[in-house]
């Protein structure tokens, strides 16, 4: 059989944008594999309020876990956001690569956030460091992987597009296979950015703000959309509004509106 991380790579090299949706656990992500979408995404994010924890707090083993776990229950190509990786060094990223394949998954995305709020982004010659290490290790490995940089000055409150677009770059000239910055505010800017460079660009949707068809960002160079978080944020909205109408009301009207037993055991026959 054809390596999920080969399969992976080729979806980027479709003329046409895809959607990379961000299921936060096995029922989720069998639903979507059924659905019929190509490929998926952890969300670290909705792995942490899964697990009722903020973000950034998961252990890594625990991470890992969840991401062979995923990758296990579905057939399709599944890259793992992994945040920072391992740790901060270049031989991290490396180490993080070696295990993101080793436990099946076809890609992951690497941050250069730090986890450190005063200090939230590396420096811009490790941060390249961290991605010319990756890329050695990926290319040493037995099949293929996709390795998606991540530039997280917006997110960070550095909203600086031309210093972002150098990062992006230099992650591109390392080698990464996507390009990703998240935050972005409007399309104007996610033109830039995909004019600015020769590989895939990842864009999220479902963060605060302008929210874009898919048609809009495919016109405007997207090759990838991911959701992040968004669809487990609007899981537990809704979650959260049914548990008020019960303390505050005493109904239970969220009922109506259900997903029914029979429709839902459906994504999961054969299972």
């Amino acid at each position: 059989m054809e390596d999920k991380g080969k399969i992976f790579r080729r979806l980027h090299e479709l003329d046409d944008v895809f959607v990379i949706p961000n299921p936060w656990d096995i029922g989720t992500a069998r639903i979507l594999e059924t659905m019929g979408f190509k490929a998926l995404a952890t969300t670290s994010a909705g792995l942490a309020f899964s697990l009722g924890v903020q973000e950034g707090t998961v252990p890594w083993e625990q991470t890992l876990l969840h991401c062979q776990s995923l990758g296990n229950a579905t057939s399709l190509p599944v890259s793992a956001d992994l945040e920072k990786g391992m740790g901060y060094c270049p031989e991290s990223a490396a180490q993080t690569i070696d295990i993101a394949a080793g436990i099946g998954l076809a890609g992951c995305s690497l941050e250069d956030h730090t986890g450190i709020v005063s200090k939230p982004i590396y420096d811009f010659s490790l941060a390249v460091e961290r991605i010319e290490a990756a890329v050695q290790a990926r290319d040493a490995l037995e099949h293929d992987f996709v390795i998606t940089a991540r530039a997280e000055n917006f997110m960070w409150g550095i909203t600086d597009l031309d210093e972002t677009i150098l990062r992006l770059q230099a992650f591109e000239k390392a080698g990464a296979d996507v390009l990703y910055a998240p935050g972005l505010r409007d399309i104007t800017m996610i033109k830039t950015v995909c004019q600015s460079l020769t590989k895939p660009v990842n864009v999220v949707m479902g963060l605060p703000g302008e929210i874009f068809s898919m048609a809009e960002l495919a016109d405007a160079g997207v090759r990838r959309i991911s959701v992040g978080a968004s669809m487990a944020r609007f899981a537990y909205g809704m979650f959260v509004q049914a548990a008020q109408e019960i303390m505050s009301k005493g109904t239970f009207t969220y009922s109506k509106d259900a997903i029914g037993f029979s429709e839902l055991a459906s994504y999961f026959e054969g299972k």
